[in-house]
């Protein structure tokens, strides 16, 4: 399968090199999510089977100030070549976010629950993704929580540094998501774009994120057993951690409706977390 992906250093794209290493990746120099129009310029004249798009502005707190960027990044960028997709009739799979909820109850979200997200950065992922339904066009709308690897920013990069330097944090305990290794992700995308290009019916809204559920703070302990660091995780409220965005406290996905339209169960993320402190160096 030739596939043809937006996204060349970030987290995703890095995992899925692994997977499609003779696919055409595109990084920032060759296809800036700044200028849509180029970029649907690129899905119209490829000879790609599918077009994944690996690449977004994920600077949430940024989001804020930025957002006419944000917007374009998230939301004119991916419609723009949904657009050009639909036109070459080949698949088009896009990444969103728990963002695009409130974050409200405790109830995992359903892919067809209401959306009303809390700050910048949801609203702009949320106009992507209804511009890519919009386009008509076979497709896959992925969305993912929490999602973390050895490569490029993330939590668990974060708590390893700075689980080295001090004796204690305190980190938000009532914020709950699923953990998502981004090479499960990279597969599951895989594994949607092949069974998309069989039986485009399958388009559609799904999630796909990683179990058990856990706070950030339970997070930041299993991290700091596994890597044999001695700093204590302090339960704080996200109040007492305030941030530019507003996250929101309930991240939990449904995940039901993409193991059944195409055989891809939740990975346990503690197994990933494993693979991922390993190839940090940071499992002993």
């Amino acid at each position: 399968m030739s596939v043809l992906i937006f996204g060349e250093t970030g987290q995703l794209a890095r995992e899925l090199a692994h997977l499609l290493p003779g696919a055409r990746f595109l990084g920032r120099d060759a296809a800036d999510l700044r200028d849509p129009a180029l970029c649907a310029g690129i899905v119209a004249t490829t000879d790609a089977a599918a077009v994944i798009n690996a690449a977004a502005y994920t600077a949430v707190d940024r989001a804020e100030t930025e957002p006419e960027i944000a917007a374009t990044v998230n939301g004119l960028a991916p419609t723009a070549m949904a657009r050009a997709a639909a036109a070459r009739r080949i698949p088009f799979l896009h990444v969103s976010t728990d963002y695009v909820f409130d974050g409200s109850g405790a109830a995992p979200w359903q892919p067809q629950a209401e959306t009303a997200p809390l700050g910048a950065y949801g609203r702009t992922k949320l106009a992507g993704e209804n511009g890519v339904r919009a386009a008509g066009g076979v497709h896959g709308i992925l969305r993912t929580s929490w999602v973390f690897s050895a490569h490029g920013a993330n939590f668990v990069k974060s708590m390893l540094r700075l689980g080295a330097e001090r004796d204690s944090l305190r980190v938000v305990a009532d914020q709950i998501g699923g953990p998502t290794p981004a090479a499960a992700l990279a597969a599951a995308l895989v594994t949607m774009a092949d069974a998309l290009l069989r039986d485009p019916g399958l388009s559609g809204t799904y999630h796909f994120a990683g179990a058990p559920e856990a706070s950030w703070a339970d997070f930041a302990r299993e991290i700091f057993a596994r890597a044999h660091l001695g700093c204590r995780v302090e339960d704080i409220p996200a109040t007492a951690y305030p941030t530019p965005a507003a996250r929101p406290a309930n991240s939990r996905l449904d995940c039901t409706a993409t193991e059944a339209a195409f055989g891809i169960a939740r990975p346990d993320w503690r197994p990933g977390l494993n693979d991922v402190l390993t190839e940090l160096g940071a499992l002993t």
